[in-house]
C-alpha cells in the first residue's frame, strides 16, 4: 500500500488543481492513507490478542467472553474515530498557518486541498475492502467446498489446510476492510461539509465552519458513554446476544441526537448556503434536523438489516426451511430477500436526501452523513466484535475445547455475523450520502451549476455510470471464484493421499495462506483501475458534466445493489447457523415417508443446502457489496480532487 500510495501521490502532485494547492493536496493524501493504514493495522493487532482471549472467558463464561469480543472491537472504533478527527483537526491548524487565507475564495481553496486527507483514506479502503474481500473469500470458499462438503469436514477443523488462510482473512476484510471504508467515509463527508460551507456566509463565522468536527467528537463522547454501561451493567446470556447490541445502537442514537443540540448554538441564528448558484437560507434547527434525519434513518437501516439477516426472525427461519427443499429453492428465496431489504432503507435514504438538501442544500447532506456516522465508535465496535467472535470459535475447534466452548462462541458468532451486517447496512447508507456530499463539492468545484438529463453527454454519462457497480461486481466475484478453484485444488491435493485424515501428516497451511495471499493482490488490480480510472478518463476527454452524469449514475446504481449482495449473503449464512443449531423443526414442509416435521441439523440434505447458500453468499456480503461503497466514494472523492483539473482543460 505504501508503494501505490507513493505512486497515485505522483499523479496527484502533477496535475491536482490549483497549481497552489498541489503541494498540500498530496500531503493530505498521504496524510489520509497512512492514518488509514495505522487505524487498520491497530484494528487487526488487536483483534489477534482478543480472539484468543475470547475462547478463553467463554469456557468460563458467556458474558465475559462477550465483553472481551466487544471490547476489542471498541479498540478498533476509538482509535479510528479518535485519530481521523485529531489528524484532521492538526492539517486544518498547519495549513491555515502556513497558506493564510485571506479571503473567501483562499478559504475554500484550503478546505479544497485538505479533502485529499479523504482521498488518502478511501485509496487505503479500497485496498482493504476489496483486496480484504477477494483474500478472505477465497480462502472461506475452497476450505467449505472441499473441506466441508466434499470430505465431511466440521467448521473450522484442523485437518483443513484452508482453515488459517480463512481465520486471517477475517481480519482483513472486516477489521482492516471496515475501518478504512468507514475512515473514508468519516474524512470525506467532513471535507464535503467543510468546502461546501466555505462558499456560504459560514466563513464569516470562525467556530461555525467547524460544527462538523464537533458532531464527530461529541459522538466519540457518547459512545464512551453507551460503551461504558453496555460492559458494565448488562448481563449477557445465550439468548440476548442480539439484543444487548441492538439496543446499544438504540441508546447512542436517543444520546446522540441530545448531545447534538447544544452545538448548533455554535451557527449563526440564521445563514445563507450557496446551491448551484442559489441561496438557501438555513437555522440551527435546520441543520439539527438535517443532522436528526441522519442519525435515525442510520438506525432504521441497521434495524432493518437485523430483521432480514438475523436468524431470530421469519425471513431468515423461512430461507433455513426453503434448505429441507434443496440448494436452488435456498438460492431463489435468498436473492429474492435481498431486494426485498432494499426497500426500506432506500426509502430512509431519500427522505433524508431530500429533507437534508430541502433545509441546507448539499452542506445539510453532508451534515445527514456526519449523522449518520455520529455513533461511528459503537458502529465499529459492533462490527469488530463480529471477527473477533468468529475466530474465537475457530480456536476453540482447533484446540479441541470442550463442545460447550464452541457453543457459546457460536452464539457470539451468530450474533457476529447480524452485527457485522448491521455495520455494512450502516457503512452502505453513509457511503450513499457521503458520495452525495461529495457530489455536492465536486460541482462547487468545478462550477456546475446543474446537470441536465436530456443532454447527450450527460445521458450517456449516467448509463455509464449506472453500469460501473455491475463491471466492478463481475470483476471482484470473478477474482474470488478463481481464486477459489485454486485454493481447491490445493485442498484437494493435500487430501489426495489420505495422510491428513488418517493422522499421518499435518496440513500445510502456508501454502493456502499464499493462495489468498498472492491472489488478493493480483486480482485487485482491474477493479482498482475501474474506480479511478473511470472519472479521470470521463472528465480527461469530455469535461466535468460527463463526470457529473457518471457519479449519479454510479451512487444510484451502486446503492442498490451494495444492501441487496449485503443482506442475501448474510440472511444465506445466519440460515446456515440456524440450521447446525441442530434444534429447530421445520414449520410447513413435512417429510412425505413419516408425514413428519422435519429437524434441522448438521450432516443431512438440509445442512447441505444451507451450506451451498452460504457459500455463494460468502462472496456478496464480504467481497463484492461492501466493495461498491468505496468505488461510489472513492470515485466522487476522486473527482473532487481533480475537478479544477478538468474545468482547465474543458471550461463550462
Amino acid at each position: 500500500m505504501t508503494i501505490f500510495l507513493f505512486l497515485f501521490a505522483i499523479l496527484v502532485a502533477t496535475v491536482a488543481e490549483p497549481e497552489l494547492g498541489q503541494f498540500y493536496t498530496t500531503i493530505s493524501f498521504l496524510i489520509g492513507g497512512f492514518t488509514s493504514i495505522i487505524a487498520g493495522f491497530i484494528g487487526m493487532k488487536i483483534a489477534v490478542y482478543t480472539n484468543v482471549r475470547t475462547t478463553y472467558e467463554c469456557a468460563e463464561d458467556i458474558h465475559k467472553g462477550f465483553v472481551v469480543a466487544y471490547r476489542g472491537g471498541q479498540v478498533l472504533g476509538f482509535t479510528l474515530v479518535g485519530l481521523a478527527l485529531l489528524i484532521l483537526q492538526i492539517i486544518i491548524i498547519v495549513y491555515k498557518s502556513m497558506l493564510n487565507p485571506q479571503t473567501q475564495d483562499e478559504v475554500t481553496t484550503m478546505f479544497e486541498v485538505i479533502s485529499g486527507y479523504g482521498l488518502g483514506g478511501s485509496t487505503v479502503a479500497l485496498f482493504g475492502r476489496v483486496g480484504g474481500g477477494i483474500y478472505t473469500k477465497a480462502a472461506d470458499v475452497g476450505s467449505d467446498l472441499a473441506g466441508k462438503n466434499v470430505q465431511g469436514l466440521p467448521e473450522d477443523s484442523p485437518d483443513n489446510p484452508g482453515v488459517i488462510a480463512d481465520n486471517v482473512g477475517d481480519n482483513v476484510g472486516d477489521i482492516a476492510g471496515m475501518g478504512a471504508d468507514l475512515f473514508g467515509s468519516l474524512a470525506e463527508s467532513t471535507c464535503a461539509a467543510l468546502v461546501v460551507a466555505s462558499k456560504s456566509d459560514l466563513i464569516f463565522h470562525p467556530d461555525a465552519i467547524y460544527f462538523p468536527l464537533m458532531i464527530t467528537a461529541a459522538g466519540i463522547i457518547v459512545s464512551f458513554l453507551t460503551t461504558f454501561l453496555a460492559t458494565n451493567f448488562t448481563r449477557v446470556t445465550k439468548d440476548n446476544v442480539e439484543r444487548t447490541v441492538k439496543y446499544q445502537l438504540i441508546l447512542s442514537t436517543i444520546l446522540m441526537t441530545a448531545a447534538v443540540i447544544p452545538l448548533i448554538f455554535v451557527l449563526p441564528n440564521t445563514f445563507e448556503i450557496n446551491v448551484f448558484g442559489n441561496p438557501i437560507i438555513c437555522t440551527q434547527w435546520k441543520a439539527f434536523g438535517c443532522v436528526a434525519m441522519g442519525l435515525w434513518s442510520g438506525l432504521i437501516i441497521g434495524y432493518i438489516t437485523e430483521v432480514f439477516t438475523s436468524n431470530q426472525y421469519a425471513p431468515v427461519q423461512n430461507l433455513a426451511e426453503a434448505c429441507c427443499m434443496g440448494a436452488a429453492p435456498n438460492i431463489i428465496l435468498g436473492l429474492a430477500l435481498g431486494y426485498f431489504s432494499c426497500i426500506i432503507p432506500i426509502f430512509c435514504i431519500a427522505i433524508t436526501i431530500y429533507g437534508s438538501f430541502t433545509f441546507a442544500g448539499m452542506y445539510g447532506v453532508a451534515l445527514s452523513a456526519l449523522g449518520m456516522l455520529g455513533c461511528l465508535p459503537i458502529a465499529l465496535a459492533i462490527d469488530g466484535y463480529g471477527p473477533i467472535s468468529d475466530n474465537a470459535g475457530g480456536i476453540a475447534e482447533m484446540s479441541e475445547l470442550h463442545p460447550s466452548v464452541r457453543e457459546a462462541t457460536d452464539k457470539l458468532d451468530a450474533a457476529g455475523n447480524t452485527t457485522a451486517a448491521i455495520g455494512k447496512g450502516f457503512a452502505i447508507g453513509s457511503a450513499c450520502l457521503v458520495s452525495l456530499a461529495l457530489f455536492g463539492a465536486f460541482c462547487t468545484r468545478a462550477k456546475l451549476t446543474s446537470l441536465n438529463v436530456l443532454s447527450a453527454i450527460e445521458f450517456s454519462s449516467l448509463l455509464l455510470g449506472a453500469m460501473l457497480p455491475y463491471a466492478f461486481s463481475a470483476l471482484t466475484m470473478q477474482a474470488v471464484g478463481d481464486a477459489a478453484n485454486d485454493m481447491i485444488k490445493e485442498i484437494s491435493d493435500q487430501f489426495a493421499d489420505g495422510k491428513i485424515l488418517s493422522g499421518e501428516k499435518k496440513p500445510d497451511y502456508d501454502r493456502c495462506i499464499a493462495i489468498s495471499t498472492k491472489a488478493s493482490l493480483r486480482m485487485m488490480i482491474l477493479p482498482g483501475l475501474l474506480v479511478i480510472g473511470s472519472p479521470l478518463i470521463m472528465g480527461t476527454a469530455f469535461g466535468p458534466k460527463a463526470v457529473g452524469g457518471l457519479l449519479a449514475g454510479c451512487i444510484v446504481s451502486g446503492v442498490q445493489i451494495a444492501f441487496s449482495f449485503s443482506n442475501t449473503g448474510g440472511a444465506w449464512d445466519n440460515a446456515k447457523k440456524y440450521v447446525e443449531a441442530g434444534e429447530h423443526y421445520t414449520k410447513k414442509i413435512t417429510d412425505p415417508k413419516t408425514n413428519q416435521k422435519i429437524l434441522m441439523k448438521k450432516k443431512t440434505e438440509c445442512h447441505q443446502a444451507a451450506v451451498t447458500g452460504d457459500t455463494v453468499g460468502d462472496p456478496l456480503k464480504d467481497t463484492s457489496g461492501p466493495s461498491i461503497n468505496i468505488l461510489i466514494k472513492l470515485s466522487a472523492i476522486t473527482s473532487l480532487v481533480f475537478g479544477g483539473f478538468f474545468s482547465k482543460l474543458h471550461p463550462l
